[in-house]
């Protein structure tokens, strides 16, 4: 979580006086599983009665905790949306979740979805699967942790990574490619920018 945790703490006030939202994590996880649906292309897809439906849109479900439990908005057409953009949607439903005005068609549609354990301080769970969608990523808490790098010990902020997935239609090399693809955008979040 270095790069990130290093870009949010650079551009926050400016993104702050010009978005009028904090640069939170989320949207890196957004844009980063975005591209890697791009990539591996069954996880986004659902299987429907025999048939295997392939989905051509990004959007993704983002859960949100509320006094009553969590819900799980969509947020729409995230291959188009500006880190702001996704920043300002988890806010709006966040507002709607804690007011009680959430809608229907606000949890329906999504491909995939984001659930952020780490904010109740879990370090690694299994996440459950929201059909008929073929994964959810799991994010957890973040702790400083010894890691080897070039030889030597250093300490850097973690953060574990879970993906449940519908076997039935998603292999394991392609399951492990996924999560190799977010974990290269989020140590690398330049590539998010470019969509590499």
């Amino acid at each position: 979580m270095t790069a990130i945790m290093k870009l949010r703490k650079e551009v926050q006030q400016n993104f702050i006086e010009k978005h009028g939202c904090k640069l939170g994590f989320m949207s890196f996880f957004v844009k980063a599983t975005v591209q890697a649906l791009k990539d591996v292309p069954n996880i986004n897809a659902r299987i429907d009665g025999a048939d295997v439906i392939q989905n051509h849109f990004y959007d993704v479900g983002v859960a949100i905790g509320t006094e009553k439990g969590l819900v799980v908005p969509v947020l729409r057409d995230c291959d188009t949306k500006s880190f702001a953009d996704i920043e300002k949607d988890i806010l709006a439903y966040a507002a709607k979740a804690n007011g009680g005005t959430m809608e229907l068609a606000d949890l329906q549609g999504g491909v995939f979805t984001i659930s952020n354990g780490g904010v109740y301080g879990s370090l690694l769970s299994t996440p459950i699967l929201n059909p008929p969608q073929s994964g959810i990523l799991g994010m957890h808490t973040i702790q400083q942790r010894p890691v080897a790098v070039d030889g030597e010990v250093v300490i850097l902020p973690m953060m574990y990574l879970a993906l449940s997935y519908d076997h039935r239609l998603v292999d394991g090399k392609e399951a492990v490619s996924f999560l190799i693809r977010i974990k290269d955008c989020l140590e690398n979040p330049s590539r998010l920018l470019l969509e590499m």
